[in-house]
């Protein structure tokens, strides 16, 4: 899955991780907001690294949990979904505005090559990292495709979809997002 080979979202042990991390959303999204202490123990648990100074709101929603990553001081607003079927990295001094999705999971275009014939898996499935670098704000219910990479010093308009890597320094926004000038 992580090396970007078509994969079986079903496979047992993928399914075992994907419940796993539903364990611990659940409970996260379940504790009064003032219990720092148990959410920070659980986003540790739960996300592949968490610097200090994380802050995730709830409700947060992810697959596995274990493949992100997320540097220091970054804000995660309510209502975030990523999906980490491979790798996210989120860089320091971040700003995720509500309701973003950050996808990695992919499929094949061709509904012949999506679906398989006969009794296996009901879809092929591939993943692409997702890596954004430091002091990247990115505006509420904008989504980042599979495979992107943003670069440092960033603002994405809200409502953008990121089709393309965007380099370092620069505003972008729209659907699909396009970079409107340099910072």
């Amino acid at each position: 899955m992580l090396s970007g080979s078509l994969y079986n979202s079903r496979d047992p042990e993928l399914l075992d991780m994907y419940f796993n991390a539903r364990r611990f959303i659940r409970s996260y999204n379940g504790l009064p907001a003032e219990d720092l202490a148990a959410r920070d123990a659980l986003l540790t648990s739960l996300l592949g690294h968490k610097a200090p100074g994380v802050w995730v709101e709830m409700p947060f929603y992810c697959d596995f949990g274990r493949f992100i990553s997320v540097g220091e001081n970054t804000f995660i607003n309510a209502h975030c979904i990523f999906l980490d079927d491979n790798l996210i990295t989120i860089g320091s001094n971040g700003l995720i505005g509500p309701a973003v999705q950050i996808y990695t999971a992919t499929h094949p275009l061709k509904a012949a090559e999506r679906i398989p014939p006969g009794n296996a898996s009901p879809y092929r499935t591939f993943s692409k990292p997702v890596t954004i670098g430091d002091n990247v704000w990115i505006g509420g219910n904008s989504v980042i495709l599979p495979g992107i990479t943003i670069g440092n010093n960033v603002t994405v308009g809200a409502g953008s979809v990121v089709t393309k890597n965007l380099p370092d320094n620069i505003l972008a926004f729209g659907n699909p997002c396009k970079i409107i000038r340099e910072l």
